[in-house]
């Protein structure tokens, strides 16, 4: 799938070049005329747009239902006490450092100050937001239904997280239909599998349809866009986490970073948390000392909710795509995409790509189209592949630290550098 997208990368930004210089090198002729009628707002203008349709009629079955069997699977540590808070609080703690500092990176950064949209793009006008307060009550649904039709992802997170609360204290009922939705989480999952599959076409489509309309100085702040997000990733990942680690856990980072190696690894290649779960419970156990206690529920509960990589990616996309734009984003709208982006991380699937189906969420919370994914999806595969080594670190920054609180990490484990080897799979 790399190659592929990266292929479908590659040929768009070709034919799209081709597209956007032939009529200058053939000026006088119907070859101007031809190419944007037929072909730019044609043929990719069609498919780019079919392909952008598959990744938001996903948006809302994919939050709803990934929703509810996360605060089922919190949930079930009712028992647990101390445990599913501190997990849980943490978290939602680094998700909304993480996307915090991303906004901040952005606006310093500014790197879509360059990328001025033309042809369709430059003709949308965003919608009139309401302010924040109104924002705040309406997150709450008066029917779930509707929000559901219009898309209206705040109150469809919190009609999921009320459902999901609500069936695990329903007793026999609850776990039964508890489960069909664990079966429907599958098969979402499945479904989110065969429209990526389509990615590469998807990609060449709407890149095509960029560049063929802007030419080779959209390069500049597509390049500034990568940039901005590794240096959020980075900061997030040496200065949160490891002060996490440090001061709160009181563990060694550079042996916490060296034993990490095989998971970080497998995250690296598969781009998926969820693919990598295994190898990251046979670290933090084996490896780092943690007791299957409290691994077995603070990893998988992790690679449900915890996407803090997927989060800084929406955050500087936002300012990215809305600096593109022109359009200013205020003190409300930063508001609003952190605590959009901090719940739509919960509802985040831990397969590959799946974060640029909520993207399109966190856009229209801000008044921003979802066709502007094409601008970064080309790129998108080699983020998402640090951003999930970056999931999969959050993951055991918080298992540690919250084993450590509870007593259950063996430090004797932790130290010892001849601690057994975890190999994938």
């Amino acid at each position: 799938m790399t190659i592929r997208i990266f292929v479908g990368l590659l040929l768009g930004f070709a034919v799209g070049l081709v597209m956007h210089y032939l009529p200058q090198i053939v000026p006088d002729s119907p070859v101007d005329l031809w190419i944007q009628e037929y072909l730019i707002d044609g043929v990719f203008l069609v498919f780019g747009k079919i392909f952008v349709n598959l990744l938001k009629l996903m948006i809302v079955p994919l939050v709803l239902v990934s929703l509810i069997c996360g605060v089922i699977a919190s949930e079930e540590s009712k028992s647990l006490g101390r445990l599913g808070s501190k997990t849980f609080v943490l978290y939602l703690l680094t998700t909304g450092v993480a996307i915090t500092l991303a906004l901040m990176v952005a606006q310093v950064i500014d790197p879509g100050a360059g990328a001025n949209l033309e042809g369709d793009y430059e003709r949308y006008v965003p919608k009139e937001r309401p302010p924040f307060v109104q924002v705040l009550i309406n997150i709450f649904p008066d029917n779930p239904m509707q929000a559901m039709a219009e898309g209206n992802m705040l109150q469809v997170i919190v009609f999921a997280i009320l459902v999901g609360i609500a069936l695990n204290h329903t007793g026999a009922q609850g776990k039964r239909i508890g489960a069909i939705f664990e079966d429907l989480n599958v098969v979402v999952m499945k479904l989110v599998q065969l429209i990526m599959q389509l990615a590469p076409y998807g990609v060449f489509f709407l890149v095509g349809k960029v560049f063929a309309e802007q030419g080779v100085d959209l390069l500049k702040g597509l390049g500034a866009y990568m940039g901005c997000v590794l240096l959020a990733l980075a900061l997030h990942f040496t200065g949160t986490y490891m002060t996490i680690l440090t001061l709160v856990a009181r563990l060694n980072p550079i042996i916490f970073l060296t034993k990490m190696r095989p998971a970080l690894m497998f995250a690296f290649s598969t781009a998926s948390s969820a693919a990598t779960m295994p190898v990251t419970m046979g670290v933090v156990e084996k490896k780092l000392g943690v007791k299957n206690s409290v691994a077995s529920f603070t990893i998988p509960l992790g690679t449900t909710i915890n996407m803090d990589g997927t989060a800084i990616m929406q955050g500087v996309a936002t300012v990215f795509i809305a600096s593109a734009y022109g359009i200013e984003l205020g003190v409300s709208e930063f508001l609003t995409v952190i605590a959009t982006a901090t719940l739509a991380s919960i509802g985040t699937a831990a397969v590959p790509s799946a974060g640029m189906i909520t993207l399109a969420m966190v856009l229209g919370q801000v008044g921003l189209p979802a066709e502007a994914i094409g601008l970064i999806l080309g790129v998108d595969r080699i983020l998402d592949m640090v951003r999930t080594a970056v999931n999969v670190t959050g993951d055991a920054v918080v298992t540690c630290t919250v084993a450590r609180s509870e007593g259950a990490l063996d430090q004797a484990v932790f130290d010892d550098p001849d601690a057994v080897e975890v190999q994938p799979g």
